[in-house]
């Protein structure tokens, strides 16, 4: 059983910390093992790893939430399997069961109980899936081993001072190439997010929006977000592209937008030099749910939405949503929530 557990969840940012078990399973002769909790959190691989020489990894993330009547609960983690094994055909790699993926969380989640934040403090457990190629390779092939790990560590709310936008500045990088892996989440598409965010950063930006890489007329993500705006009629509109990660907290808002809120909504283009069509505008990822966008700076001009000091009030609406659905306060649609017992 775990040990007892002294944290002060309010002063918890996104940050890693070491918990009682994680979930390892190993693929290996055209099948997955039966997987076990272990304690130990560190990997022995090999050298020859493709995982460390040519990229064959990739990932998740997704949070355990305490209800407001004390239950734990996952948040559309079959949609979080999908995209891991989506990721996987990408790669070469071996695809994850389902049931196998939902059930390494489960076992997660309840293993390490203790560290799932109470109801109220705003804070989560975070759930890191992931697949790498492991063995001893050296030319540039797929591996013929592989290992499936579950970790997760508590991380407070993303806004420690509430819900407040930030201004974002329009890189000249490229994210990803037209037809490359920007729809995979692998862990080559973050590497190279890093200097950009740092050269925004140094700019006083909170991070950079990314552009299409084909035309540079369209956004695509926000640093490693994605985009959605409310325009001046209340249409919900977010990005569609082959080189976006399709974001499970972006699919999910754009059903509560339409199905809670009333709004149209709208997957298509949105090109940069015609962003004053959007009255409010945010960021969306499993972090920090949505990051109200005050302000695009893009060849020298900052666009302000709606304010650069107050959040949009149909931003906090999906906000509070989205948010009343993962804690239990607002009822899910079927099939959105998974109570670990």
């Amino acid at each position: 059983m775990s040990k007892t557990v002294n944290i002060d969840w309010s002063k918890l940012g996104f940050t890693y910390t070491k918990t009682d078990f994680r979930y390892i399973s190993k693929w290996k002769d055209g099948s997955w093992d039966e997987g076990a909790l272990v304690e130990d959190n560190n990997l022995c691989i090999s050298e020859g790893s493709t995982a460390l020489h040519y990229g064959q990894q990739c990932f998740e993330g997704l949070k355990a939430y305490t209800t407001v009547d004390g239950k734990i609960q996952l948040f559309r983690p079959d949609q979080n399997a999908k995209r891991l094994n989506k990721s996987c055909r990408r790669l070469l790699m071996p695809e994850i069961p389902e049931e196998k993926f939902i059930d390494a969380c489960i076992q997660v989640v309840k293993s390490n109980r203790d560290y799932v934040p109470p109801y109220g403090t705003g804070a989560t457990l975070y759930l890191r899936p992931f697949i790498i190629g492991v063995g001893d390779n050296l030319g540039v092939k797929p591996a013929n081993e592989y290992i499936f790990c579950v970790f997760c560590s508590p991380v407070g709310p993303y806004f420690k001072g509430g819900l407040a936008p930030v201004n974002f500045i329009v890189s000249e990088y490229d994210r990803a190439a037209p037809f490359g892996t920007g729809a995979a989440k692998v862990g080559g598409n973050y590497a190279g997010s890093l200097l950009p965010h740092k050269e925004a950063v140094d700019k006083k930006f909170a991070d950079c929006i990314y552009l299409d890489p084909a035309t540079h007329t369209k956004i695509e993500e926000v640093g490693a977000a994605n985009f959605f705006g409310i325009t001046k009629d209340n249409k919900f509109i977010t990005p569609k592209s082959l080189s976006i990660l399709p974001s499970i907290t972006k699919y999910s808002l754009l059903h509560v937008a339409k199905e809670y809120l009333g709004l149209e909504v709208e997957e298509g283009d949105v090109y940069i030099d015609k962003i004053d069509e959007f009255k409010e505008a945010g960021a969306c990822g499993t972090a920090a749910v949505i990051t109200p966008i005050g302000g695009i700076e893009y060849k020298g001009k900052l666009h302000v939405f709606h304010s650069e000091t107050e959040v949009g009030p149909i931003t906090k609406k999906l906000y509070d949503t989205l948010c009343g659905i993962q804690f239990g306060t607002v009822k899910a649609p079927e099939g959105w929530i998974v109570e670990v017992k």
